[in-house]
């Protein structure tokens, strides 16, 4: 006998994932939108390899896309006013990112997908270890 989940794990993992989101913390969110990015641009890199044109192509737009749209998200998120130099910078970033990302998808070149990747990796980590540090903080202060 098949579970329910078994016969529909599409569902389930979407379901999964809305209610990982919703019930995040705001700084877990970011995380996420930046794992996701990531893993779109993964997608992406892994498109330049198919032999397949129309597969190649299909993979590096849609893929693209999908983590640009991620990263006008966090742009949009940024309180420019209230955040200080730190939101001009990441502001700065994300228009970056997202101009050598169009400019890898028209052109089709793989560089410019690759740089984003490291940073944006740089970002993510710097992102998970200053939550790690507030969560250490706050499991100290109240110990």
């Amino acid at each position: 006998m098949t579970t329910l989940a078994a016969r529909m794990p599409g569902r389930v993992a979407q379901s999964y994932r809305r209610v990982a989101t919703e019930t995040a913390s705001p700084g877990q969110r970011v995380l996420m939108m930046y794992e996701g990015a990531l893993k779109f641009l993964e997608r992406a890199r892994c498109g330049f390899d198919f032999d397949d044109p129309l597969e190649s192509n299909l993979a590096i737009h849609n893929n693209i896309g999908r983590a640009r749209a991620i990263l006008h998200e966090l742009d949009a998120a940024l309180d420019v006013n209230g955040g200080g130099e730190l939101a001009v910078t990441l502001r700065r970033l994300y228009e970056y990112f997202d101009w050598r990302l169009d400019e890898s998808l028209r052109h089709k070149r793989i560089e410019g997908l690759d740089e984003v990747m490291r940073r944006l990796n740089t970002l993510r980590d710097a992102w998970e270890q200053m939550l790690q540090r507030n969560e250490d903080g706050a499991v100290a202060r109240e110990a």
